[in-house]
């Protein structure tokens, strides 16, 4: 997509579904047979599709064989797990419950309902959108960009902060990269008790790495352009004193 081209602020439901599924190295499923957690066991195709590669001792296996026809079978659970060690480290859960059909040795699954659980709330994903949405083309690069930010550029995770609401960052404690997709930064802010998430919108997609990092370089300009908040302020006098 070219940068001249519109594009939304936000990811749809359906590409953040699709997004949280294309990352997702583990899940669980729940079926007839129990509740099984895999590692690395499961494959998506392009249109969002799941197979998992199970033992064939697994009790998936006989749920999806005497499973009625026609009849959801199972649930898969996705979590999205926020790289940088931060409170409340889930930042979505994606649940698809459908059917377990064995093929090939392996088991395919059928989706009749997906549903992604975010801070926001719960909403359902329409199947044929959650088909048709491409995952954030940052997805999978997303754990080892934002860890680098965290660890190795924390001056400019403290930078960003001059471009939120200095009511946001009223008694802050630390700031953290939370999440980044092509739309913008999303940073985490703790404070003592509670904490609160800001969002900072690129000001044009970035639909890859060497993208994402000139957008970054204008949201740092644009920080550095602007002054340091006065909550951070009196948090650092505090923490001076």
């Amino acid at each position: 997509m070219g940068d001249s081209q519109p594009w939304t602020a936000a990811p749809s439901a359906a590409e953040h579904a699709r997004s949280v599924l294309a990352a997702a190295w583990s899940c669980a499923v729940t079926a007839e047979g129990g509740r099984e957690e895999f590692v690395g066991a499961h494959t998506v195709t392009e249109d969002g599709r799941v197979t998992l590669d199970v033992p064939e001792d697994s009790p998936l296996a006989t749920a999806a064989i005497c499973a009625p026809r026609g009849e959801p079978s199972a649930v898969l659970e996705f979590a999205d797990v926020a790289p940088v060690p931060v409170r409340s480290r889930i930042r979505a859960r994606l649940w698809i419950a459908g059917r377990l059909v064995p093929a090939d040795g392996k088991l395919e699954f059928e989706p009749t309902r997906v549903v992604l659980r975010r801070p926001s709330g719960a909403v359902v994903v329409d199947l044929d959108e959650f088909a048709a949405a491409v995952p954030d083309p940052l997805a999978t690069a997303e754990a080892r960009l934002l860890t680098h930010l965290a660890d190795c550029h924390p001056d400019a995770v403290e930078r960003l902060t001059r471009l939120v609401d200095p009511d946001s960052l009223y008694g802050a404690v630390r700031v953290q990269p939370l999440a980044v997709d092509r739309h913008g930064l999303t940073l985490r802010i703790e404070r003592a008790r509670a904490h609160g998430d800001v969002r900072l919108p690129f000001h044009a997609p970035a639909d890859d790495v060497a993208r994402l990092t000139e957008r970054m370089h204008v949201l740092l300009t644009q920080a550095s352009a602007a002054s340091c908040p006065r909550a951070l302020q009196r948090q650092r006098a505090d923490g001076d004193g």
